[in-house]
């Protein structure tokens, strides 16, 4: 047993991702005491029916719990992976004036109601971490706020729908028709449970704008997106960008222009023809590929994952990691 008293987390949801962090948090144990200098333990999982079946293998059942409430309330660390606005919003809002720090993966919560939240975690002294809110494993989130944070960056452009880009890899490479491939990416489980979430872009239209107030500290909303998903594609949009050597990628941008008195940053998902021997045009099926343009770096690409229990829990697991950190230092 360490004698460093532990750090306390508590997990809202254990669905796919909250699963995985779950039994992370379990077998890593060893290796992530190491990494934060004190045992992380896992006090409680939250769950709205503690009876149904969950793939938590070497998770003790007794950590599940209804009331999330109480669980919050005694966290040192709170992870919020159970999705949707509500009661998200609210346990994280109880965490943040608790003074626990917060991990979250819920980008429409944070694209809605981040800076809200922000300023609150600001003026409690804590921390809102959600490296995972954006494509998952890949370090696009740190990258722009942290690798980045000395230079200047021009504009950020990505495939961030793992979802849709495996829609429309079947249909430029394999030739599978539009609404074929539609119906194979939900019968594989990749689509979410409302399928416009991830067709009409407001996926892709949530991270761009949590990526968009990172590199710019703009207040960026939803409202601000010029968006358009793919639903309004055709087969023969298909052919002809084939007929030029070009394939169609449902493109999430954000770009800053004019001068610092009177800076303007826009945001756009469309889906856009690139070259098929672009970086975006070989991006395959649910991979997600970012580029981002600075002044100083030049052209960086960041490429992987997208989705996935295993691989978002990396992410959040980083986080957790890092602000757990934080805590064990300051007891110092």
């Amino acid at each position: 047993m360490s004698a460093v008293p532990a750090v306390r987390v508590a997990l809202l949801g254990a669905g796919t991702v909250g699963a995985a962090v779950a039994r992370r948090l379990t077998d890593r144990a060893d290796l992530l005491e190491q990494r934060v200098g004190a045992p992380l333990e896992l006090t409680g999982i939250a769950v709205r029916d503690v009876s149904r079946p969950r793939d938590l293998a070497g998770v003790p059942q007794g950590l599940l719990t209804d009331d999330p409430e109480s669980l919050v309330d005694q966290a040192d660390v709170v992870v919020e992976v159970m999705g949707g606005i509500q009661p998200a919003r609210g346990l994280i809002e109880r965490a943040l004036a608790a003074g626990a720090d917060v991990v979250t993966a819920n980008k429409q919560l944070l694209a809605q109601h981040g800076v809200e939240l922000q300023d609150l975690a600001d003026r409690a002294g804590r921390s809102l971490e959600y490296e995972a809110a954006v494509v998952a494993a890949v370090p696009v989130m740190r990258t722009v706020n942290q690798a980045l944070a000395g230079d200047k960056i021009l504009s950020i452009s990505g495939i961030v729908n793992g979802s849709t880009n495996y829609i429309l890899d079947m249909v430029a490479r394999l030739g599978v028709p539009f609404q074929e491939a539609v119906q194979q990416a939900g019968d594989l489980g990749y689509l979410e449970a409302d399928p416009a979430e991830d067709l009409d872009g407001l996926d892709a239209a949530a991270k761009i704008v949590l990526l968009a107030r990172v590199a710019w500290g703009e207040d960026v909303g939803l409202e601000d997106v010029q968006r358009e998903g793919i639903t309004g594609l055709t087969d023969a949009d298909f052919e002809n960008a084939r007929g030029t050597g070009q394939v169609i990628k449902l493109i999430a941008s954000a770009w800053c222009s004019g001068p610092p008195s009177a800076r303007r940053v826009e945001v756009a998902v469309r889906p856009t023809p690139v070259a098929a021997d672009h970086p975006f045009g070989l991006t395959r099926e649910g991979t997600n590929m970012v580029i981002i343009e600075a002044e100083s770096a030049g052209s960086l690409r960041l490429s992987g994952a997208g989705a996935g229990g295993d691989e978002t829990a990396s992410a959040v697991l980083g986080d957790v990691v890092n602000v757990a950190r934080s805590r064990v230092a300051a007891r110092d």
